[in-house]
């Protein structure tokens, strides 16, 4: 009996399992099996296998082939075991040596000619096996990816003959290293200066970057809440290496791949109302990543609110809460990080004009109490700011026109001092201080206390808003480089609040 053991990686969300390849030869009727939980796109990797190994002039064993994917009770999916199958069965008849198979990992499904090509979720993988003393052999369109972990010995290939190579070590497969890391200072983003007036709206986003709050825009059409969504990634804090490590991990995760070009890249994520569920929080027989997890560490922008089924917003909860997404399935979960901004903009009512200036609005208050009736009171409770974006009239805009407002550059620095204060207070933003941390970053005066509880009973707000409140005048103090909440922040956080102000 001839047996050889190839060391490959599944997926489990963004994590990545140790998959041992076991290919056994022995005699018996010609037969090729494979075993562990193989999805159809493992199962056909039967016949690139054999077709690769016949076309770079090896010999296909005639003999019952075996092919064991350990841990036998992890799903396996994708063409990704094709190298370490078509390896472990050359190692095991003899055609490439075995004594070498355990200083690598091997990724990369087969094209019928032996070439490699990509695959994804590449860089949980190398993450995971960086933590091993094994180098990994993977395509070479994976190779850049691959390489953004720091000291992890990555060696692309082109080809399985390459790779056969390498293994008996007639011929050595050059290390990668990967070229200089893009630069996200560099790139060009919506500029806060584009918009005139609007100076209520555009302090609200400041205060939402600096604090990672979430917002609420309501306006009638034409009035500019797209542009100010649009801009707010221009004046977030730069990520960091880590948050930009887990952001990309998911992208590579998903359907539609990792791009190198947007490492340390805030993603954007913007769905369209007719998205579902399913499609907002990840899922599937083999769960995937939705649009909140792909907003993780960046935005979520949800334009026309009331337009989402109520179904599909209140699956937006538990992550505003929380900051992930656990999929349930029978057999397993999977988690999903999703700690993003969420953006939202609607119109005051069905038509768009109930309160503009121009008195257009033929809607009925029962109209008007059904339509943000669409929107539960829960969902808005978890939105930290809600603010009225009025349009400007012709009057102001030619006013303005000679205005110089300021750049995202200019709002981004004052932003990233607050965020540096918060990081050096408490290690985290202010959005998600937990309720020991309000007590104790958020001290209010007698005087402070009792506006604050007049608010929450005339406004109706819950406890959970009355923390979100203080969340957002700590986050004033901080732009202000002030180490107390003094009247004037707290009094600005609960002006936030244009929903508790307008109800019909």
């Amino acid at each position: 009996m001839d047996i050889a053991i190839v060391y490959s990686r599944a997926l489990a969300g963004i994590n990545s399992v140790q998959v041992i390849v076991e290919a056994h030869l022995s005699r018996g009727l010609p037969r090729f099996s494979i075993v562990g939980l193989p999805e159809t796109a493992v199962k056909e990797s039967k016949d690139r296998v054999r077709s690769a190994i016949l076309n770079n002039h090896f010999e296909f064993p005639l003999k019952r082939i075996t092919i064991n994917l350990a841990p036998a009770d992890l799903p396996k999916e994708g063409g990704k075991y094709d190298l370490a199958i078509a390896v472990g069965i050359l190692a095991a008849s003899g055609q490439i040596a075995g004594n070498s198979l355990e200083r690598y990992e091997f990724i990369g499904e087969l094209a019928l000619t032996g070439e490699l090509r990509p695959v994804n979720g590449i860089l949980p993988i190398a993450y995971a096996i960086n933590k091993t003393n094994r180098a990994l052999i993977l395509p070479e369109q994976n190779a850049a990816e691959a390489a953004l972990i720091n000291d992890l010995p990555v060696l692309p290939a082109k080809h399985l003959m390459t790779v056969c190579a390498q293994i008996n070590g007639s011929d050595q497969l050059s290390q990668f290293v990967n070229r200089e890391k893009p630069d996200a200072n560099k790139r060009k983003l919506p500029d806060l200066s584009d918009i005139h007036s609007h100076h209520f709206a555009k302090r609200a986003l400041e205060i939402c970057a600096a604090g990672g709050h979430n917002i609420l825009m309501v306006g009638p059409p034409g009035s500019g809440k797209t542009m100010l969504a649009d801009r707010l990634p221009g004046i977030l804090p730069p990520m960091t290496e880590q948050e930009a490590m887990a952001t990309a991990a998911i992208n590579s995760v998903s359907a539609q791949g990792f791009k190198l070009e947007d490492w340390k890249k805030r993603p954007v994520r913007m769905p369209h109302h007719s998205a579902s569920s399913i499609a907002l929080v990840g899922g599937g027989s083999h769960p995937r990543p939705g649009e909140v997890s792909l907003a993780h560490n960046g935005v979520l922008f949800l334009d026309e609110l009331p337009e989402f089924d109520r179904k599909v917003l209140e699956v937006l909860r538990e992550p505003l809460e929380s900051g992930k997404i656990v999929i349930s399935r029978a057999a397993r979960q999977t988690e999903f990080p999703a700690r993003f901004q969420l953006i939202a903009a609607m119109n005051p009512c069905p038509c768009g004009y109930y309160g503009d200036r121009t008195d257009r609005c033929q809607c009925t208050s029962e109209q008007i109490r059904r339509y943000r009736g669409k929107i539960s009171g829960p969902l808005l409770d978890r939105i930290d700011i809600h603010i009225e974006v009025p349009n400007i009239s012709l009057e102001i805009l030619e006013k303005w026109q000679n205005e110089q407002p300021e750049t995202s550059i200019q709002v981004q620095q004052r932003v990233i001092n607050a965020y540096d204060y918060q990081l050096a207070r408490a290690g985290k933003q202010n959005c998600v201080l937990n309720n020991k941390e309000l007590a104790e970053y958020c001290r209010l005066d007698n005087r402070q206390t009792a506006l604050l509880h007049k608010a929450v009973k005339q406004l109706g707000l819950s406890t959970r808003g009355m923390y979100r409140i203080l969340r957002v005048a700590r986050t004033v103090a901080d732009l202000e480089k002030s180490g107390l909440i003094l009247d004037n922040h707290l009094s600005e956080a609960i002006s936030y609040r244009y929903f508790e102000r307008n109800r019909e």
